[in-house]
């Protein structure tokens, strides 16, 4: 059965009062939805935003939601499926709208951010509208100091990379954050559950159901929802003492513990724990753990700009020459070489498709 969600924030996120207060302030005045979108951005997490306030306009029978897409320079801009969307104008004709959402996407950390950008995003917060990010957009508003003091949330896949580069802002793995006036979402269909908050916030409950349905969307999940599908779902392993001994490699990527230290941890010998290993992912629980942390040391090199020995040391090599030599023979290539083919390459461009995306957010 779908919970319906309540004006009555969940534990653990700050405050909706923002929203409820401009809501009764504003009586039945529209809200003007203004979203930027960057190269390379995710399309599902832009339709999923679009999508219910054109649904809550069909619905409500007027047209209380009014949206305008906007990119850096005003021309039209390349999703990360290679679909091309049209624009209704560039940062610089930015109105004073209600709600202004940035939406990235893939390599969000190699888009070239404009100070025009942040100054229109600053003139907003000042005048007390709402603003935030959808998908890996909090890291463009991290670059723009505008994190600062609030609570916020990122792509699953950027959360580690966010979190070394921003270790001051307070960023989260839920599926969405709302924090005062400033609103961030995982993406994807993350951003279809904050908009029928927004929604449920601004109009109740009973319009945030009625969306759901018409978007044939069943389970209305809450903000503090998980982005991931739990361990067990994801490696097809129901063993505790496996899953137990993985989420603590994963907690204890900068300082790695022993084999012996990681058994007793999980009431194992270290023969034993080394049977469970070999049998369902055939290699030690070294290889596994090593494994991991070099994952976590690609992401860091592909998402950051830090020193190839900070990485080094943030994922517990003690040395880069100990470190290189681990990742060559993993991925065949140096960590230097990994960071110059790809973080400081241009980011790629598909060719274009046939049929552009037009105007999606009024079609």
């Amino acid at each position: 059965m779908t919970q319906a969600p309540t004006d009555r924030p969940p534990s653990g996120c700050a405050s909706l009062g923002t929203f409820r207060d401009r809501h009764e302030a504003s009586g039945s005045e529209s809200q003007r939805v203004a979203l930027i979108v960057l190269d390379q951005f995710s399309m599902i997490a832009f339709t999923s935003t679009i999508e219910p306030v054109r649904i809550a306009n069909r619905v409500l029978g007027r047209d209380f939601y009014d949206w305008k897409t906007y990119s850096v320079d005003g021309e039209p801009v390349t999703s990360s499926n290679g679909c091309t969307l049209s624009v209704d104008g560039s940062i610089a004709d930015l109105n004073d709208a209600d709600i202004t959402l940035i939406c990235s996407g893939v390599d969000v950390e190699r888009v070239v951010l404009p100070k025009e950008l942040g100054t229109q995003l600053r003139k907003l917060n000042a005048r007390g509208r709402t603003y935030g990010a959808v998908c890996t957009g909090a890291y463009v508003l991290a670059r723009y100091n505008l994190l600062a003091g609030r609570r916020c949330t990122i792509h699953w896949e950027n959360i580690r990379s966010f979190r070394e580069e921003f270790p001051d802002i307070d960023v989260s793995a839920d599926l969405f954050a709302i924090d005062r006036n400033c609103i961030t979402c995982a993406g994807g269909m993350a951003a279809l559950d904050m908009m029928l908050r927004v929604i449920a916030i601004q109009h109740g409950a009973y319009l945030a159901h009625e969306v759901a349905e018409v978007a044939l969307y069943q389970n209305m999940r809450s903000g503090e929802s998980a982005q991931r599908h739990d361990l067990e779902s994801r490696t097809g392993i129901s063993n505790v003492k496996i899953l137990d001994a993985i989420r603590i490699m994963d907690l204890h990527i900068e300082d790695p513990l022993s084999c012996q230290q990681l058994a007793m941890t999980v009431n194992l010998s270290p023969r034993q724990l080394e049977r469970l290993f070999r049998r369902h992912f055939d290699c030690t629980p070294g290889q596994y753990y090593l494994k991991l942390r070099l994952e976590t040391a690609r992401d860091l090199l592909r998402r950051t700009n830090r020193a190839v020995l900070d990485v080094a040391i943030a994922c517990g090599f003690a040395s880069t020459s100990h470190f290189t030599k681990c990742y060559r023979e993993r991925y065949s290539c140096t960590p230097t070489e990994e960071r110059q083919s790809y973080f400081w390459a241009p980011a790629p461009r598909k060719p274009p498709v046939r049929a552009t995306v037009t105007q999606l957010a009024t079609s």
